[in-house]
């Protein structure tokens, strides 16, 4: 008869299996929430992305309306996302790539309240259709601030464990990059989502990302 220290190994050994055979079937479910989110949410913001473009085509007419740029996808994977262009052409002509700042001069006028509600990264619902990103997500960056990153935070590559998010955790909890404090904070948080990831989580993010509609910490 085994010994009951015997017995309680085995039991948690099967309760770890039971637990990643949750998480896989749930991620499953979470790419079929994100095909449907994405559907849902272009055919509901697709009019609004239509003013903003032609806003944008106005403000500044030498320049496409959508913005594309390379970012770091799950497992590493590059991948072009799409945004609407809310800064001046050229913005980071000297090369060097920086976070905004408020009140940043790159940014078109008119296009602020774009970046204050959000509005601009809308057009991630095709990245989102194009199965390169996910409803919610650590928010995918750019290959040679990732590079960056993790020079200094080791534990900054465990983000592509999961596919990069529309929104997230660390989104609604943290908001923009302004120091390396902030990014830590938001390694913490995405780290926490990746190991407690569930429906509930996600259902919890999406509804709390309506109040950044009117972000007064956008840059």
């Amino acid at each position: 008869m085994p010994e009951p220290i015997t017995i309680m190994v085995v039991a948690a050994g099967g309760g770890g299996v039971l637990w990643e055979l949750a998480r896989r079937q749930f991620r499953i479910f979470k790419e079929l929430m994100d095909m449907v989110g994405g559907v849902i949410g272009l055919m509901l913001f697709g009019p609004v992305m239509l003013i903003c473009a032609a806003m944008i085509k106005l403000a500044d007419p030498a320049g496409p309306v959508m913005y594309r740029q390379v970012r770091v996808g799950r497992n590493g994977r590059l991948f072009t996302i799409f945004k609407l262009r809310t800064m001046y052409m050229d913005a980071e002509a000297h090369g060097k790539v920086q976070w905004a700042g408020k009140d940043d001069p790159r940014v078109i006028g008119i296009c602020r309240w774009m970046r204050r509600s959000h509005m601009d990264e809308l057009p991630q619902l095709i990245n989102i259709l194009r199965a390169e990103m996910s409803m919610v997500g650590p928010r995918p960056e750019r290959p040679e601030m990732f590079e960056s990153l993790t020079a200094e935070l080791p534990d900054y590559e465990k983000r592509l464990a999961v596919k990069p998010g529309l929104t997230g955790l660390a989104q609604i909890n943290v908001g923009y990059d302004v120091d390396m404090n902030t990014v830590r904070r938001k390694l913490e948080m995405d780290l926490e989502y990746i190991e407690t990831m569930s429906l509930g989580m996600d259902v919890k993010v999406i509804a709390a990302t309506v109040g950044k509609f009117n972000d007064r910490s956008a840059r």
